[in-house]
């Protein structure tokens, strides 16, 4: 019995550092990093004037559009967020307040956010919205482009992968919205 308790205990011992290590937020590179920060700012802008923009737009197909990026983005987020902190898995998407998703913002990106705030509903309101998403997303798809090119995380390559066919979709929808007017 007493031995039994004895390699109990030894296992246990030798398992701590193992389990300490997985909760542990990891080390990123320098190129991991980069992806996370940039893919962040880009997002959060996106996610910023989606919100802003959503009680807001006429166009219903825009007003559509708005809803899923908003969905979208705050999934990102919480993926993103995980990958670095290297969270517990969950199966549930955190929704990030509004403070914490300005956190991310860069001077440009919350320039943005108080000329969007600043308009008016209507056409101008539309077209600005309009054209924000389309120039953020083709920055997200630049920056998952950049990282794909030298991908070091499995993890955070196969959320790049369909951040990029994400994108490049909403990118096809706003270019046909551009040509229904």
């Amino acid at each position: 019995m007493n031995r039994r308790l004895l390699l109990t205990s030894i296992a246990a011992v030798a398992a701590t550092p193992v389990l300490a290590q997985t909760n542990a937020a990891p080390a990123l590179s320098a190129t991991r990093d980069k992806h996370i920060k940039d893919t962040l700012t880009i997002g959060s802008l996106s996610l910023m004037l989606s919100r802003i923009a959503l009680p807001r737009i006429n166009n219903s197909q825009l007003k559509q559009f708005a809803q899923f990026e908003i969905a979208e983005q705050e999934t990102v987020a919480d993926v993103l967020n995980a990958i670095k902190t290297n969270a517990a898995p969950s199966g549930s998407v955190a929704t990030p307040s509004d403070a914490e998703v300005m956190k991310n913002l860069d001077e440009a990106g919350k320039a943005a956010v108080e000329k969007m705030r600043g308009l008016r509903a209507g056409v101008e309101f539309d077209r600005e919205y309009h054209r924000q998403e389309v120039e953020g997303h083709q920055k997200l798809l630049e920056i998952q482009e950049a990282y794909l090119k030298a991908p070091d995380d499995l993890d955070e390559t196969n959320a790049a992968k369909l951040a990029r066919g994400m994108i490049k979709e909403h990118l096809a929808l706003l270019a046909d919205m551009q040509k229904l007017g």
